[in-house]
C-alpha cells in the first residue's frame, strides 16, 4: 500500500504563489473539507484566528491522482538553492520525439514567464535544447521538460 503525500512550499504570499502553480500544473483550489461550505467556515469552526486565514493556500489535482500542494506563509525570504524541485513535464517526457516535445516546453516556458516566472538557464543535450530551469515568482527553482 502506498502512502498519500502532499508538498508544502514556504513563501511570502500563499495566494499569489498558489495561482502561479495552479497555472503551471493545471491544478485547482482544493475544496474545503467535507461538511464545510468554505475554508473560512472551516477556519472559524476550528478557532483559527481570522488574521491567519490568508497564511496558507491549497491546491489539488482536478483528476485526483497527483499530490496536493500547500503554500505556507513564513516570515523569512528564500535564501539558497532548493534541495528539492518540481519537474513540470509539459513536453510529454523524453520518450516523446524532440520535434513534438520541445515546442510544448517552449510554449509552457513562455506561459509561465507571462505568469511571473523567470528563466534561470536553458540546458541542451546532443546539440539542441532539452529543458529549462525556471524560478517561480518567489524564486523557487523548477524545471520544464
Amino acid at each position: 500500500m502506498s502512502i498519500r503525500w502532499s508538498l508544502t512550499i514556504d513563501c511570502a504570499d500563499p495566494a499569489a504563489l498558489a495561482r502561479f502553480w495552479a497555472s503551471a500544473l493545471g491544478y485547482v483550489e482544493k475544496p474545503p473539507p467535507g461538511g464545510f461550505g468554505s475554508w473560512e467556515e472551516w477556519f472559524a469552526h476550528h478557532d483559527v484566528p481570522e488574521d491567519e486565514w490568508n497564511d496558507g493556500a491549497y491546491l489539488s489535482d482536478p483528476d485526483g491522482t497527483g499530490p496536493s500542494l500547500s503554500f505556507q506563509k513564513v516570515p523569512e525570504p528564500k535564501t539558497a538553492k532548493n534541495r528539492l524541485h518540481l519537474d513540470v513535464q509539459a513536453g510529454g517526457g523524453r520518450e516523446t520525439p524532440w520535434e513534438t516535445r520541445w515546442p510544448r516546453v517552449a510554449e509552457t516556458v513562455e506561459r509561465l514567464k507571462a505568469a511571473g516566472g523567470t528563466v534561470i538557464c536553458e540546458y541542451g543535450f546532443g546539440g539542441r535544447p532539452d529543458h529549462v530551469m525556471m524560478a517561480d515568482p518567489e524564486g523557487h527553482e523548477f524545471c520544464v521538460l
